[in-house]
């Protein structure tokens, strides 16, 4: 019997520990901003990104590919999520920083454009042309290192209206400065499910690879990635305040219990007929 005590007490001990362990992976990150609203009245402050979870993007919104073909946005759903983008091409630095970002992220998931999901860039500056696009879309193709994937990536340019329909739609409000002569937005990209509705956003210009792979598997409902990464999405959720992935506490303690309980049932199997044996 003493046998018996010492693996209930071990199999106690794992539960303890993993309880702690997820305790302190919970626990949320703490910073400052780095910098103050802009003043009311401030065109700046029109400025924003508004989570539109579950909202759906305009499919017959019709722009041109960077070969100067029109496309229905439509025309780049039904089959795969995608993760989209708004940029304009000839910005002189967040557009590149977001893009940027993108292709690094990319470049750290298993999961591969024209494959398992799109990537689609859409300018918002209506006087930009499919060659800038097509350019855009050489720079970055030569910065992702898989070959083969052209055909899953897609830059677009179009009227003022269409580009306004899809950035409405997705909560993407930017403005203008006839000063400058640049467009003064927020950066963020979007993982869009194979219906063109808006699934998950990621705020700023470095993404997680982990939550990027686990947000582009549930917005496939599972038909895309293995069986690790749903197992994964089983033990995390998406917090929409933060755009990351949050270990759920509380479905961790649930399956480390009932790891725990069986395995002290299979101790105590072992050790009764070790014991009849004798």
């Amino acid at each position: 019997m003493n046998k018996l005590a010492a693996a209930l007490v071990g199999a106690a001990f794992l539960l303890r520990a993993t309880t702690a362990v997820a305790a302190l992976q919970a626990q949320p990150e703490t910073g400052l901003p780095s910098h103050a609203a802009p003043a009311a009245g401030s065109p700046l402050s029109k400025v924003d990104i508004e989570q539109k979870l579950d909202g759906q993007l305009p499919l017959d919104a019709v722009f041109r590919d960077e070969t100067g073909a029109a496309v229905r946005l439509g025309d780049l759903y039904g089959e795969r999520p995608v993760l989209l983008a708004f940029v304009y091409y000839g910005c002189p630095m967040l557009c590149t920083l977001v893009l940027n970002g993108v292709v690094r992220v990319l470049n750290g998931v298993t999961l591969t454009p024209g494959k398992d999901f799109d990537v689609v860039a859409i300018s918002i500056n209506p006087d930009e042309t499919p060659e800038m696009a097509a350019n855009k879309k050489a720079v970055y193709l030569k910065e992702y290192h898989r070959k083969g994937t052209e055909a899953g990536w897609h830059f677009l340019t179009g009227e003022e209206s269409e580009i306004r329909r899809a950035t409405d739609a997705a909560g993407f409000k930017y403005v203008y400065d006839p000063a400058s002569k640049e467009y003064a937005h927020a950066s963020a990209i979007y993982v869009t499910t194979p219906e063109g509705r808006l699934a998950r956003y990621f705020f700023g210009i470095e993404y997680p690879a982990r939550d990027l792979k686990l947000a582009l598997v549930e917005a496939s409902k599972g038909k895309i990635g293995g069986l690790v990464d749903r197992i994964l999405l089983f033990c995390f959720h998406y917090d929409p305040v933060t755009g990351k992935y949050s270990l759920m506490i509380m479905r961790l303690v649930r399956i480390a219990g009932v790891l725990t309980i069986l395995g002290m049932a299979a101790a105590i199997i072992l050790m009764t007929r070790r014991e009849r044996k004798k």
